[in-house]
């Protein structure tokens, strides 16, 4: 159990999870709480990654720092989503185990399961069949992260725990266009196609200079701003977003996956999620709290035999609960107060069209949802609005 002293590393704090993680640990009364910004610290520099564990020293580390984006984003930087993803992950988790931190916790994605998983995904479907290909790279980026803290384990007693959270969405989410999810980006989408009809040009403009889209801000004409957001499917009253709106989808609010993080942190260790007690006696690296016995693991080299074979450690954060595409938006537009038109272009691709995830594992170790997706659309909406001023 890592004390109220303990000294923890947030990695992307500035993020829709991260952020909310950092909230949740200082309400819990740990305020010995590291972050750096990208600027501060670019988590792909494996120097600068280990300068800073030198001079930090954390007892425990967070890694929700992440290269992320809708099936836009994917599509076009391929390249970018598993050479960043891999780089980052590598850095942070081979320093931590260098700087002999107690815990790890590490967020990935519930993208890692198979396009055609038997639905709701468990844990035990990883790697069974192919992978969607729209967001082929980050996933696999994921699956290695979470491999990482699950070999890191076993060759070295160490306490990593991986959790992967299914499609998040709360304060401080990413409005952008070019590069957000599908809730924000439908919600942003909704809102300005009711500005443009309502002949709010004055928050429409605000919005622009807030968040500006291909470099375009409030202080372009009318007709440029119109221009840009119309290749975005944004019109006077009339939205047109990708697909068929028949993909089922599973939301969880970021502050409760925050609260599903921060417990599992505290709360869960390696031997608790394999469900083998003798995994602390056997292996030498680990002691009770779950800490590192350097002398013992670093000499042992290697996993215990004994044991079995040991995968799926990770655990799967969401509802358990899905709606459609569609019905996401009809939650959207009763939030924003729309009146006018939301059409889908189903010659746009749907992704994988159903994704919800068995959250059995999560729920035995003690933690539930507390935010229905009817009430976290409003809320969403209201935190989009309060940003804007």
């Amino acid at each position: 159990m890592l004390s109220k002293e303990s000294k923890i590393y947030v990695a992307g704090h500035h993020g829709l999870v991260g952020s909310a993680i950092w909230n949740n640990l200082l309400q819990r009364g740990y305020k010995n709480l590291v972050g750096r910004s990208h600027q501060e610290l670019d988590l792909t520099d494996q120097l600068a990654v280990r300068h800073f564990f030198d001079e930090e020293r954390p007892d425990a580390v967070v890694l929700a720092a992440a290269f992320v984006g809708g099936i836009m984003a994917n599509s076009l930087y391929r390249a970018d989503f598993i050479m960043q993803n891999m780089k980052m992950q590598c850095n942070v988790i081979s320093e931590a185990y260098a700087h002999r931190v107690k815990k790890l916790l590490f967020l990935g994605s519930t993208c890692i399961y198979p396009k055609n998983a038997p639905q709701p995904m468990k844990e035990d479907c990883l790697l069974t069949s192919p992978l969607e290909y729209t967001n082929e790279e980050y996933a696999i980026a994921k699956i290695a992260g979470l491999k990482m803290c699950e070999s890191y384990n076993l060759q070295y007693g160490t306490n990593y725990i991986a959790v992967m959270p299914t499609n998040l969405y709360g304060p401080n989410d990413n409005f952008h266009l070019e590069n957000s999810h599908v809730m924000p980006a439908m919600m942003r989408k909704i809102y300005l196609a009711k500005l443009i009809n309502d002949g709010n040009w004055e928050a429409i403009r605000s919005d622009m200079n807030k968040r500006p889209v291909e470099g375009v801000d409030g202080s372009a004409t009318n007709e440029a701003i119109e221009n840009v957001l119309a290749k975005y499917g944004i019109y006077n009253n009339k939205v047109v977003l990708w697909g068929t709106g028949k993909p089922l989808r599973e939301f969880l609010w970021s502050e409760d996956m925050a609260d599903a993080s921060v417990h599992v942190l505290l709360n869960v260790n390696f031997s608790d999620i394999i469900g083998i007690e003798k995994y602390s006696s056997v292996h030498y690296g680990a002691s009770t709290d779950g800490a590192v016995d350097r002398n013992h693991s670093a000499g042992r080299g290697g996993a215990i035999p004994s044991l079995g074979e040991i995968r799926n450690c990770h655990i799967n954060v969401g509802t358990g609960k899905e709606l459609t595409i569609r019905e996401l938006s009809e939650l959207v537009v009763k939030a924003v107060g729309f009146k006018g038109v939301v059409e889908f272009d189903a010659s746009k691709p749907d992704g994988t069209m159903r994704k919800l995830i068995d959250v059995s594992k999560l729920h035995s170790l003690g933690w539930t949802h507390k935010v229905e997706i009817e009430d976290g659309v409003q809320k969403l909406f209201d935190w989009y609005q309060q940003s804007l001023k």
